[in-house]
């Protein structure tokens, strides 16, 4: 064999074995939300890590109101990693973990469990909650005075809990008794649920609690309720959100009108909700973020935003079935 004709062989076969493992090689190519790649002129500047615990109308309408927000302030500047943890909660956990790891710029945490999981994933990193009620019993935090510090914020979508207790001796006169049902998973719903039962007992009201633990028995909870109920009360939950057909499939056989603490859950098994529009909360959500990502706020010092805007809606669908009469201030549920 001639050593200088097989030398040039040699290189050339190792240039093809080169080329060809580079060929296969998958590079993740870090977009935006307006699709600029990592080479291209608006490459992004920030990662937004998104957690959302389930998909249902109100979290998905905040995760798009964030993005949106997002998007409008700093075009093709953050790239969006977002993730659904398919209303599991030990999901969140990896997730979030995952995000702390890779070391995005910011999570937002859509939902309670998302939001504790993304409080025990980093200490460093910022963190926007939004779909979450009450902050202090999320966090366990036993002086919350609307300001978490450290390196958590967010939005509420906490709708004035005496004033919803209200509609269902507005819409129900004739109940005596009310039943209030939730996931005893989430935190958020054991303190809507006190504070509701207290507001209708102070009116007079009979009231029980029912409560499930997952998606599993909420049918089953849901016809015991009823049976023992001339209404319920259901409040801002995930997972009855995510249930809200199977809520609906096992009252409708007993005529029980439900009242919801939000409009995605109203839109599947209620007839009618006090609530806030989720787009919007997760707009101001954004806006937060712009002013953390900017340099404009320190999140230590970002107190907790409320909506100001509250919508009295109905399902007419349902509310027609059960002759439930509806003030004209109501709006019907798109």
């Amino acid at each position: 064999m001639n050593p200088k004709k097989t030398l040039p062989a040699l290189i050339l076969c190792a240039a093809l074995v080169i080329g060809g493992f580079t060929g296969c090689t998958h590079t993740a190519d870090s977009t935006d939300s307006s699709g600029a790649g990592a080479n291209g002129k608006n490459a992004p500047r920030f990662t937004i890590g998104i957690c959302q615990l389930a998909q249902h109308p109100s979290l998905d309408a905040a995760a798009k109101g964030f993005q949106d927000a997002v998007e409008d302030a700093l075009p093709g500047q953050v790239r969006f990693d977002v993730q659904n943890a398919s209303n599991d909660i030990p999901t969140c956990a990896v997730i979030c973990n995952g995000f702390a790891a890779s070391g995005v710029d910011l999570i937002l945490a859509n939902a309670t469990p998302a939001l504790q999981a993304a409080a025990s994933a980093t200490i460093d990193i910022p963190i926007l909650g939004t779909a979450v009620t009450e902050y202090g019993a999320a966090l366990n935090l036993d002086a919350f005075d609307g300001t978490v510090g450290g390196n958590i914020s967010g939005t509420s979508d906490l709708a004035p809990l005496d004033e919803q207790a209200a509609l269902i001796p507005q819409l129900v006169p004739q109940a005596e008794t009310v039943g209030i049902l939730y996931c005893s998973a989430e935190s958020n719903s054991v303190y809507q649920a006190d504070a509701v039962k207290a507001e209708l007992e102070k009116a007079g009201l009979r009231v029980s609690v029912y409560t499930f633990s997952d998606s599993n028995d909420v049918a089953a909870v849901t016809a015991g309720a009823c049976v023992e109920s001339d209404v319920l009360y259901i409040p801002t939950d995930n997972t009855a959100a995510s249930c809200a057909a199977a809520i609906h499939n096992a009252a409708s056989s007993f005529g029980t009108p439900i009242i919801t603490g939000d409009a995605g859950t109203c839109r599947g098994c209620g007839i009618a909700s006090l609530c806030i529009d989720y787009y919007e909360l997760g707009r101001t959500t954004g806006e937060m973020a712009v002013r953390i990502l900017t340099g404009q706020q320190d999140i230590s010092q970002m107190p907790i935003e409320y909506s100001t805007q509250l919508h009295k809606q109905y399902n007419p669908e349902l509310a027609r079935a059960l002759n439930i009469e509806i003030p004209q201030d109501f709006v019907p549920l798109t």
